[in-house]
């Protein structure tokens, strides 16, 4: 038993699912003073696209058959799609906590009465128009992309990789022809995706570790207390 335990260690990352939802629907049903209205001039050329709605309901599957395939076919990936995820997630919960967001994009009347439209009322009264920015829609939809296009077994799979670009793409479109989000709540998640990219993927984080480390180890064999010069580490040469 625990020996499957230990090999099955990276599923534990699963529990930052229930955390993270606890902690945004605290901050949904969270009432501020001030709520900062997130736009810019691009949104208002953007047109409401209700067929849009179907990528954008799409990337729940989408996460999730990425998210389940890399739980049990490549531990590697899979816990670098989660340490990802963490770490986009937990900022915008940051953010969200400093600084309470919306949006004020999305139509009074909808232009057109079809199964799209009804969808999309569907999603706008499940998903209310706070806490925006950056788009988690977003964010993870680059961070399934990172995980397939680095992944050993998909990398070589034409059709998986085109697919992966071609659903992040249509999925972040959405966002903003839906009025779900605007340009600058897409710009934000992109920028802290490939911030994050650079974390986990280039293994800038194991230098930034690697780095603390040093200047631990160089305070610990110099000082000793508050600040009180200490004996150095090691003999010293008479």
């Amino acid at each position: 038993m625990l020996k499957k335990i230990n090999e099955n260690k990276h599923v534990l990352l699963l529990l930052y699912f229930p955390i993270y939802m606890i902690a945004f629907s605290y901050l949904e049903k969270r009432v501020t003073d001030k709520i900062h209205i997130i736009d810019c001039s691009l949104d208002q050329y953007i047109p409401f696209l209700e067929i849009f709605v179907v990528p954008y309901l799409l990337w729940f599957l989408y996460i999730a058959v990425t998210g389940f395939y890399f739980l049990f076919r490549e531990k590697e990936s899979f816990c670098r799609l989660m340490y990802f995820g963490m770490i986009g997630m937990t900022l915008f919960l940051v953010v969200s906590f400093l600084y309470p967001n919306g949006l004020e994009l999305r139509p009074e009347t909808f232009p057109r009465d079809n199964i799209f439209t009804d969808m999309t009322k569907f999603v706008y009264a499940m998903d209310t128009p706070t806490n925006v920015c950056p788009s988690i829609h977003a964010f993870n939809s680059m961070g399934v992309l990172f995980g397939v296009r680095n992944s050993e077994k998909l990398k070589n799979r034409k059709w998986i990789q085109n697919g992966a670009t071609i659903s992040t793409a249509l999925i972040i479109l959405s966002t903003m022809f839906l009025k779900q989000h605007s340009v600058v709540d897409v710009l934000m998640a992109m920028v802290l995706s490939y911030l994050s990219y650079d974390l986990v993927y280039n293994g800038r984080w194991n230098h930034i570790f690697q780095s603390f480390e040093e200047v631990r180890y160089k305070f610990a064999g110099n000082y000793t207390g508050f600040g009180r010069p200490g004996k150095r580490i090691g003999k010293q040469n008479r």
